[in-house]
């Protein structure tokens, strides 16, 4: 595992917090921020709700690992977007986080980050700056957050976090 990775997970486990199993949330049974089916699917199994409730961070750190940071190259972004695109990953998806960060630099929102991604992504930052492209970002992410119909039950806690990872990725970008 990378430096960053471990730096970024601690922020994402410090972000989604312990076992939950809200009715109104469609991740169902989670801990840790992983999800009953993602966890089934990483371990291709399936597993018990006690096996969820006694999930550790060195259990799902390779979860996090293959299933989140690999798929949006955080090793390959800068410090401070890495934690940006990884906690959106976390939080709706791999290909939703990419989708954002191709929107914002003029890229094919395929939902791969490949040379194209990343060389418009290294455009746009020459263009501006690291801590414009964080805050565009993340602004995008609020954007797509505000859209969705269960916003006023979670979009509080959404918005928080989105503020939350913000503020320590532009910390680790000074």
């Amino acid at each position: 595992m990378t430096r960053n990775f471990e730096k970024c997970l601690v922020v994402i486990l410090k972000n989604e917090g312990g076992f939950v199993n809200h009715p109104k949330d469609p991740g169902g049974i989670t801990n840790l921020g992983v999800t009953k089916r993602t966890y089934e699917h990483f371990l291709n199994r399936s597993v018990s709700e006690q096996e969820m409730r006694d999930l550790t961070a060195h259990n799902v750190a390779p979860v996090y690992k293959k299933m989140y940071w690999d798929k949006v190259k955080g090793d390959q972004l800068p410090e401070g977007l890495d934690l940006c695109v990884f906690d959106f990953a976390v939080n709706s998806g791999p290909s939703r986080a990419i989708k954002t960060l191709q929107l914002i630099v003029n890229s094919k929102p395929d939902g791969i980050i490949g040379t194209n991604t990343l060389n418009a992504l290294d455009t746009v930052i020459k263009e501006t700056s690291l801590i414009h492209v964080c805050t565009l970002y993340s602004n995008e992410r609020n954007n797509f957050y505000k859209s969705l119909s269960n916003y006023s039950v979670f979009g509080k806690g959404w918005s928080n976090r989105v503020d939350h990872t913000l503020e320590i990725a532009l910390l680790r970008i000074k």
